[in-house]
């Protein structure tokens, strides 16, 4: 449920996802804990420092996003989305190879 002082413009819901944080030298598990159209609240493996932008893969619906880490507490990080989500499957643009190769580690298909 939002909080009266959430300053989200669209509503955020339930997620409980497997997820994986991407960035030039990381590769971290996370747990996309909610989600709303533009961001997401994810639940990190251990408390690292992440870098401005990363990329989102959503191992479930094997997508992808780049998204801006917009704030960190403890083990938990919002990020904004910026642009689509695009598929893992099959042929990917080259900008997200890394992320299909991380979504094959962690067992997608």
């Amino acid at each position: 449920m939002d909080r009266p002082e959430d300053r989200r413009l669209q509503p955020r819901s339930a997620a409980n996802l497997r997820g994986i944080v991407l960035a030039p030298g990381l590769e971290l598990s996370c747990l996309i804990v909610d989600q709303s159209g533009s961001g997401a609240r994810l639940r990190l493996d251990r408390n690292l420092a992440l870098p401005g932008r990363v990329v989102i893969i959503d191992v479930g619906q094997a997508t992808a996003a780049e998204a801006d880490v917009v704030w960190r507490k403890g083990q938990e990080a919002g990020i904004k989305r910026v642009g689509a989500a695009a598929s893992l499957r099959g042929l990917v643009p080259s900008r997200l190879a890394a992320a299909r190769a991380a979504f094959l580690r962690a067992g997608g298909r």
